[in-house]
């Protein structure tokens, strides 16, 4: 890979494969799974792969595979591709402000206590709303 068109292309490319590979996919509803269901030999996943499923499993990263193929030349991975969404960026940062701002928001409601008002005047004179005779 020598030029930067020459690069595009193959990380195009790879993005192709990626689509289709998710695309078309076979969900086992039994297992709840989702398995490859052809050999995708740039992105490193055979036949019969599993490539999604429900519980403490990680699936295959697109960026890892970018960055593995990319990582013989310095710096291009930097360039040519954007900040991973689990690793953080602008929208994760402005995400995060934004909780925490609401959380503490909602710590400072919660924890005002009402303000009881002295002096009112009492309803029917201190007897309450029901209405009945002595």
């Amino acid at each position: 890979m020598d030029t930067f068109e020459e690069r595009r292309k193959f990380v195009e490319e790879l993005k192709k494969q990626w689509k289709t590979l998710w695309r078309d996919r076979i969900d086992d509803k039994v297992r709840a799974e989702g398995i490859s269901d052809k050999d995708y030999s740039q992105l490193f996943i055979e036949r019969g792969t599993v490539i999604m499923a429900t519980r403490k499993f990680k699936p295959p990263d697109f960026y890892e595979i970018i960055q593995h193929y990319l990582s013989s030349e310095l710096g291009v991975v930097n360039s040519m591709l954007p900040l991973n969404p689990t690793v953080g960026g602008w929208r994760k940062f402005i995400r995060n402000m934004s909780r925490q701002q609401s959380l503490v928001r909602q710590r400072r409601s919660s924890l005002m206590e009402p303000v009881k008002k002295e002096n009112q005047q009492l309803k029917k004179g201190g007897r309450g709303w029901l209405h009945f005779k002595r």
